[in-house]
């Protein structure tokens, strides 16, 4: 999964719905990760504000799998890459 190896690299990321959203309406998101086990409706909404947005949204695997590249020890639905 290499976009998850972009992810793991660091840089500046948020992880978790609320954040993501934020970021995505803020203008600071240059990329979104969602998890293909999170929630239909949370996948829908995400991928709505990023086309909306013009931002380039990935699948990302397990929840697990997200949660592991972002560095945090719990599963993450969703994450952005900061600009």
């Amino acid at each position: 999964r290499t976009m998850l190896n972009e992810l793991a690299k660091g840089g500046s990321k948020v992880t978790g719905l609320k954040q993501t959203r934020r970021a995505i309406l803020d203008g600071r998101a240059d990329s979104v990760y969602i998890a293909e086990d999170a929630e239909m409706r949370l996948r829908l909404e995400l991928s709505q504000l990023c086309h909306e947005h013009d931002v380039p949204v990935f699948n990302a695997g397990s929840m697990r799998e997200l949660g592991h590249a972002c560095g945090i020890k719990i599963g993450a639905s969703s994450a952005a890459v900061l600009k």
